[in-house]
């Protein structure tokens, strides 16, 4: 299953890339793309866990960037 978010807040694209590697290496996300020219995050995960999921990716966001928020498009 494929999600997409709308990414507000984020200031580079070198915390984009920090963010897009920490989220690929959550259990069941099997890839993962943060654009810091669109402002997007796409994730495609295992439906069955993927509200899971989205609850472990905005943890990781906010850890890494306080001030960051995503909305799910």
């Amino acid at each position: 299953m494929e999600k997409t978010f709308k990414i507000i807040g984020l200031d580079c694209a070198n915390c984009a890339a920090q963010l897009e590697n920490s989220i690929k290496k959550i259990e069941g996300i099997e890839s993962a793309s943060v654009s810091f020219i669109t402002g997007k995050l796409v994730i495609k995960a295992n439906k069955d866990s993927i509200e899971e999921i989205i609850k472990k990716v905005k943890k990781i966001i906010k850890k890494e960037e306080p001030d960051v928020d995503i909305e799910e498009l």
